[in-house]
């Protein structure tokens, strides 16, 4: 993963934050100066907030999660809707639709009515219609392009959001908050970093700092989608079985020899190997990443897990986890231990962001 330089960012300007009478007063650890009005973002912490950043995106991506890309502002709209297509993620240029996280099952049904239309269109069903209503029909499959056409292929709930300016897309961020999905967003110096999880300190406005931020982003999600792909094909070879070996002939026993040696040592039993917890609806990585450190390595250990104890657990670590619900984490870690992951599939897109 090429790290980006801070010369680079300077030269797109990244670092004009807003007018100083603008400012949100919780983006002062990300500000360096005050010029002529006008703050300058620190781009020495923009890099290390995008590394953090990139390193969790490139995660999800490799754990098969989907991310939302979400940019409705002019100068944002073409770059994200460019960027995020060669990545293949669903992504949201035209207007946020109300519900569409909380009320994901709503939104669902508007897009397979695309689909729908799209086989009357195939099986000639569509001709049979009068001249008045396959208009009708044909503004309607416009419409539903245009505002949803980007996430037709999204068939659950997101593993994250990625959002320029939260300030203009603040139902969205309350919505993700809502269902514990882990928010990553370009802030600016206008905006609260409080409600973000991965917070990149950058300019949100310029065309410029918007499209080398998302060339860096989408660089680490195909990274990890590049991994994913790898290690499918690599898992069939491992499963492959070995050749039976040649039955050896049989050495002649030595009764007295076997008394007197010395008994083999017994091997310690290897570390249990971590499970991607992130695929339990409600985890993010740094929730997983406090788990496997209290001792939830696998799948199995989460199933036996108590949801208070667990609440704890993310609470201590960190206070912006004390808003996660844990409750039905054990569940799906049981059926994700007993390899049931159609179930598991089916039951998280039944529930809203795995609360029950």
């Amino acid at each position: 993963m090429a790290k980006v330089e801070v010369k680079q960012l300077l030269e797109a300007g990244v670092h004009f934050g807003h007018l100083t009478r603008k400012w949100n007063p919780n983006m002062a650890p990300y500000i360096y100066m005050e010029r002529n009005g006008i703050h300058v973002i620190n781009l020495y912490k923009t890099v290390a907030k995008l590394d953090e950043t990139n390193e969790a995106l490139h995660k999800i991506a490799a754990s098969g999660r989907k991310i939302l890309f979400v940019a409705t502002k002019k100068q944002a709209k073409d770059i994200v809707a460019d960027k995020v297509s060669k990545v293949n993620m669903p992504y949201i240029t035209e207007r946020w639709p109300g519900g569409m996280l909380t009320n994901f099952v709503t939104i669902r049904k508007a897009v397979k009515k695309m689909a729908s239309i799209d086989r009357m269109k195939k099986d000639g069903t569509f001709m049979t219609l009068s001249k008045k209503e396959r208009l009708q029909v044909d503004r309607l499959r416009a419409k539903l392009e245009k505002n949803l056409g980007s996430i037709s292929e999204m068939t659950r709930l997101p593993g994250a959001l990625f959002i320029v300016d939260t300030m203009r897309e603040h139902i969205a961020v309350k919505e993700a908050q809502k269902l514990n999905i882990p928010i990553f967003a370009m802030v600016d110096t206008n905006c609260d970093p409080r409600d973000i999880d991965y917070v990149v300190p950058a300019n949100d406005d310029a065309s410029k700092s918007i499209d080398i931020i998302m060339e860096q982003v989408t660089a680490a999600i195909a990274e990890g989608l590049a991994e994913r792909k790898s290690s499918k094909q690599e898992a069939p070879k491992k499963d492959t079985p070995k050749k039976e070996a040649a039955p050896k002939a049989e050495a002649p026993k030595k009764e007295e020899a076997k008394a007197e040696a010395p008994a083999a040592p017994v091997a310690k039993a290897a570390p249990a190997k971590a499970d991607d917890l992130t695929k339990v609806e409600g985890i993010g990585p740094k929730a997983a990443e406090a788990l496997v450190n209290a001792g939830f390595v696998t799948f199995a250990d989460l199933a036996k897990g108590d949801a208070e104890k667990i609440k704890t657990i993310l609470t201590e670590a960190s206070s912006r986890m004390a808003h996660l619900d844990p409750t039905s984490w054990p569940k799906q870690a049981q059926m994700a231990a007993d390899g049931k992951w159609d179930e598991l599939k089916e039951w998280q897109d039944n529930v809203k962001g795995g609360v029950e």
